[in-house]
């Protein structure tokens, strides 16, 4: 006779009693520091809680500039130092209002429609949509493939309303979202469906080589949708890009002004944490990218701080996997190290940056992919979206021998293209630069990052966390 184990029920209610009893509770404080404003989070505990923080964030377009971050035991609580993208404190009441509530509202599932027409305006990652058929590809970069790939969408009657995609590593992520052409709805039959997939699978597979991994996914509208940059991460990670990433070799003391990324993983045994330390170029949402793998890697940080002087950033992470196992084997260390460089590296922007703005029509994603593959250029990086007659988006472009594009390629690209074509920055190596000025606000001067004195989690989080848990109580 078979012996079952026992096996005791746990009401699913259960595990969400402690947020009943103890709902998140959020302060804004615009007193405490001229420069930034304050947003201090006290709440229960639970896995990636800190990036569904962080994320509510970032889609606001705000920029962080430090945080302090504690959660041990099943209670944490982080403090974020925000400004708007021109280095402002923000002081606008119904944005204020929107954060606090969708900071609670985050733990159970978003903020609600009240809150989002409190604000006045969508919220969430530009140039993406939640409410079509989701068109996933990744496969190996080459000239002309997101041209190929609106193509096929053309001819099979397909509207691309949003897109977005990224290039690492000779390898390319794409997440175009797709509807009916005609109809306007989204596309869910399986019928067609599975015809989209066939082809774009012979486009996709068309220029690999044997062995080159490749996949092609659509997905049809679902409650719960992955965050799409989150997705993209996890795209490229699934793509494997992360394999040839490569930090500078120097150590921690060979970074004075160095532009690689630094990563270090120790062990603070006495804690049984793994610690992670990581300095690079600082840049927007580098924050956000740094916990998509973490938290995506199955690890919890337990404690962290993170701040930024000049143009440099430098994050501390205590960290356990979920099984509460640190990471003990150099297998270990290495692959996190390269998944996080990976991660940093992959939103960095490489070629002419051109801002789109047009009339949205059927087919312009092809159009627009068309021009710039006749003209020879290759799409590096890429957002379009539409509102409602008008279509915005922005293109990271360069010529085939990744050079910069000439004055009079840009000119015959306008007069194809139509409508506003506004050259942004060239040749920027980084993500733009005007978005990240205000993360050097938190600092008196620009200066080397070997002369800012050794920045320790040990020696400042519990300070700044002992000093700042008072004020929860006012909360």
């Amino acid at each position: 006779m078979e012996i079952i184990p026992y096996q005791p029920y746990i009401d699913p209610e259960f595990e969400s009693l402690i947020e009943r009893i103890h709902p998140p509770r959020v302060c804004i404080d615009n007193d405490a520091y001229q420069d930034c404003t304050l947003v201090k989070v006290d709440s229960a505990n639970k896995h990636g809680i800190l990036l569904e923080m962080v994320q509510v964030l970032t889609d606001l377009e705000l920029v962080i500039s430090k945080s302090y971050i504690s959660s041990d035991g099943g209670w944490f609580m982080d403090v974020f130092h925000v400004t708007d993208q021109l280095g402002n404190k923000l002081t606008d009441e119904t944005l204020i209002l929107y954060i606090q509530q969708a900071l609670c509202a985050s733990r159970r599932g978003g903020a609600s429609s009240e809150v989002q027409k409190c604000l006045k305006r969508d919220v969430r990652p530009r140039h993406v949509s939640t409410e079509n058929t989701a068109l996933e590809v990744t496969g190996v970069d080459r000239p002309g493939l997101m041209s190929e790939i609106s193509a096929v969408l053309y001819e099979l009657g397909c509207h691309v309303p949003a897109a977005v995609a990224w290039t690492h590593k000779a390898r390319a992520a794409c997440i175009f979202y797709i509807e009916d052409g005609l109809e306007g709805r989204p596309i869910t039959a399986p019928e067609m469906l599975a015809h989209v997939e066939e082809q774009l699978e012979i486009v996709v597979g068309a220029h690999h080589g044997e062995g080159e991994t490749r996949s092609v996914r659509l997905t049809t509208p679902m409650p719960g949708r992955t965050h799409t940059e989150r997705r993209l991460h996890q795209l490229m990670y699934a793509d494997r890009d992360y394999e040839l990433c490569r930090g500078c070799d120097g150590g921690a003391g060979h970074w004075n002004g160095c532009t690689r990324t630094h990563v270090l993983i120790d062990s603070c045994k006495e804690k049984g944490y793994s610690v992670v330390n990581i300095k690079c170029v600082d840049r927007p949402k580098l924050l956000f990218d740094t916990l998509c793998a973490l938290t995506d890697l199955q690890y919890v940080v337990f404690h962290a701080a993170i701040s930024s002087k000049g143009c440099f950033a430098d994050q501390e992470y205590f960290i356990r996997q979920t099984d509460g196992c640190t990471l003990d084997t150099e297998n270990q260390r290495q692959k996190l190290t390269q998944c996080l460089i990976a991660a940093i590296e992959r939103r960095i922007s490489h070629g002419l940056r051109l801002e789109i703005c047009t009339q949205n029509r059927m087919g312009l994603l092809s159009d627009v992919t068309r021009a710039f593959r006749e003209n020879g250029l290759s799409v590096s990086m890429a957002e379009i979206g539409t509102n409602g007659e008008k279509a915005t988006g922005s293109f990271y472009v360069m010529d085939a021998s990744g050079h910069d594009v000439n004055q009079r390629t840009v000119e015959l690209l306008k007069q194809e293209i139509g409508g506003s074509v506004l050259v942004v920055n060239k040749s920027s190596n980084r993500t733009s630069q005007a978005s990240s000025v205000s993360l050097s606000r938190s600092s008196s001067g620009g200066g080397s990052l070997d002369d800012r004195p050794k920045f320790s989690l040990g020696n400042l989080l519990w300070s700044r966390l002992e000093r700042l848990s008072g004020n929860f109580s006012l909360i």
